[in-house]
């Protein structure tokens, strides 16, 4: 095997759940090789470095062997590396709620103190991600990133369906007024049939 498809080969080292995701994602934008975009029928060769966007996240693989059936999660680090950054995963550890610190009115600007606590604050969500990856705990994140994946793919099915249904009601006013001037032109008729029966009984 020399080369294989980029969305089957994507598939089988599970970094999407089905080929159709994989798909989606290269018609998305989402997926590079060797930082170019890459479409869904772009071959991918041993030593091309491909990157997939998923949610705020963008992970890295380097193609190590080429496969084109789904492997099991042991297996996938004999065909990819992933050399994604811990920084990326730390993306999707990031409280999606807006944190807001109050001070009281006249309590003048931050001390130092102050500071150390909030970067304490921050930076902990990132220092526990990090001991995450050391324990070999990176796959949890993946799991992550393919949940922001399913809710981005959600708001954008809400969106289809509520621009389908406005299609299919401006389809049915278009109906009612069609219908609308047959009637009319039904009634016009009729009033010109009864104006000729008038004049021929003048």
């Amino acid at each position: 095997m020399d080369s294989v498809r980029i969305d089957k080969y994507l598939w089988s080292i599970r970094a999407f759940k089905t080929r159709s995701d994989a798909t989606q994602a290269c018609r998305g934008g989402k997926v590079r090789v060797n930082g170019a975009d890459a479409k869904a029928s772009r071959e991918v060769k041993v030593g091309d470095v491909l990157t997939v966007r998923k949610g705020p996240a963008t992970f890295t693989y380097k193609v190590n062997e080429l496969v084109s059936k789904r492997q099991g999660a042991k297996n996938v680090a004999a065909f990819a590396d992933n050399l994604t950054p811990q920084e990326e995963y730390a993306k999707l550890a990031r409280p999606v709620e807006t944190v807001v610190f109050r001070r009281d009115p006249g309590a003048g600007r931050p001390t130092k103190r102050d500071r150390r606590q909030l970067d304490d604050l921050v930076l902990g969500t990132e220092e526990s991600v990090s001991a995450s990856w050391e324990e070999g705990g990176y796959e949890q994140w993946e799991e992550v990133a393919e949940r922001w994946e399913e809710e981005e793919k959600a708001s954008a099915g809400e969106e289809e369906r509520k621009g389908f249904d406005m299609w299919a009601e401006e389809e049915q006013q278009e109906s009612w007024f069609s219908q609308l001037d047959e009637e009319l032109d039904a009634l016009e008729d009729g009033l010109d049939v009864l104006d000729e029966r008038d004049d021929n009984k003048e």
